[in-house]
């Protein structure tokens, strides 16, 4: 066994107290052996001055959309998707795909990122990326079956089914999968019954965006005559391994409905504020015992993928939809984007205990933004920055030390990206 100790430092527990204490890992299995005052590692690494954190979960994005990151700003969902969007991403090739998603990478291991959910296309080649850079990923490819014959429908579904089953556990096990029909208005109900069932029947858990404005809500209430979540639920899409994205436009009984069968929410506030979308009510959700996690969604609307900058926004926007400054606390968002995040994903980490996945985030507290320390967890929520970040661990292996990136090429990675989202681009507009 090799071990790693992450040495002189301040580390944030599960209970969201903060000690000083050492962290010991088995850098072989990926997992905390011991917390505070430990034996001595094989291998150190340098926490003086820094606060140990777990590492930072994104529970929704779309990684390669960083390709499309400042293209389409300031216009309205349904607009933006139709004409911007979804013809760019029409044009993007499987190598394209690696391009965008490897730049994602690099951005999410430079501000403390350890595990994403990944909804997109040409997923093989996320895996790929996921593999070499060393995180932790839930997968899946999307599907929408709106404007589509019957054959290419079902050819989707398929897409997704097969990808799911094919690579869950790659990645050495950091790799899982799902199904990820895109929303309950762009796929057709008759294949949401045939292929949630193959779903279930696998043991494959959906992931799908909700109630994310009131274009998705207001079309199912009129043809169905109840709300989203609980015609999801007659489609048997709200287990509790499953997880939503927004949930901005939800009311109580949908809020009760997702207590009571434990599918998480994955708010992104930043997507919520740029495309005006709303504001979800995240302080009543987790008063009814709802799951909340974290998420970014994709660059293209947020336009970054630093979970620090999440936080601040969820606390923010919290307070307002609450009309309430207690509401949406630090600790409550420094949960849902570690923890809670982990969970809806089926990670066993987002927490710092033994036992648990050594998936770490070593933030300096040597900054003017970040003195004084009165309160740790109130500066990650926000003051806090991914440029903050020192080191970043997943599975137990370094994989940045002293903000240097161990497993990817980021200089090489920015000028593909560069090159390819501009070729995209130009593909789109002739």
């Amino acid at each position: 066994m090799t071990t790693l100790q992450i040495t002189g430092g301040r580390v944030l527990l599960p209970d969201m107290t903060v000690e000083r204490g050492d962290v010991l890992v088995d850098q072989d299995d990926g997992e905390i052996l011991a917390v505070g005052d430990v034996p001595a590692g094989d291998e150190r690494l340098d926490a003086e001055d820094a606060l140990v954190m777990p590492g930072l979960v994104n529970a929704h994005t779309h990684a390669a959309m960083t390709l499309l990151r400042g293209y389409a700003d300031d216009k309205p969902l349904d607009a933006w998707l139709q004409e911007d969007i979804w013809p760019v991403e029409g044009e993007l090739t499987a190598d394209d795909v690696r391009a965008g998603t490897e730049l994602a990478l690099v951005e999410m291991v430079r501000s403390g990122t350890t595990g994403f959910a990944d909804m997109y296309f040409h997923e093989p080649e996320v895996v790929a990326a996921v593999d070499d850079a060393g995180l932790r990923a839930r997968l899946g490819h999307g599907v929408v079956t709106v404007g589509k014959d019957d054959e290419a429908a079902h050819e989707d579904f398929e897409t997704s089914l097969s990808f799911a089953r094919e690579y869950d556990g790659a990645a050495d096990g950091r790799v899982r999968t799902m199904v990820n029909p895109h929303s309950l208005t762009t796929v057709g109900e008759e294949y949401l019954r045939e292929y949630v069932t193959q779903a279930r029947k696998a043991g494959i858990p959906l992931h799908y965006h909700a109630n994310e404005t009131t274009d998705e809500v207001d079309p199912i209430v009129d043809a169905e005559g109840e709300r989203p979540l609980a015609y999801a639920r007659d489609l048997d899409m709200t287990d509790a391994d499953d997880f939503v994205a927004h949930g901005v436009h939800v009311d109580e009984h949908e809020i009760d409905l997702l207590a009571e069968t434990g599918t998480t929410v994955v708010h992104c506030p930043a997507s919520n504020m740029k495309l005006a979308s709303g504001m979800a009510p995240v302080q009543a959700m987790l008063d009814a015992g709802v799951s909340v996690g974290l998420g970014t969604d994709g660059a293209a609307s947020n336009n970054d993928l630093d979970m620090f900058d999440e936080m601040r926004d969820a606390a923010m926007l919290g307070k307002l939809a609450a009309d309430d400054a207690s509401a949406v606390s630090a600790e409550a968002v420094v949960e849902m984007a570690t923890a809670g995040s982990a969970a809806a994903l089926g990670f066993d980490g987002g927490r710092i205990e033994a036992g648990a996945n050594a998936d770490l985030a070593v933030v300096d507290l040597d900054a003017a933004h970040l003195t004084p320390h009165h309160d740790l967890v109130s500066h990650l929520a926000y003051a806090a920055r991914g440029s903050d970040v020192r080191h970043t661990v997943c599975d137990g292996s370094v994989l940045m030390r002293d903000r240097e990136i161990l497993t990817l090429d980021e200089e090489s990675i920015r000028e593909a990206a560069e090159s390819r989202a501009n070729a995209a681009v130009e593909r789109a507009i002739e």
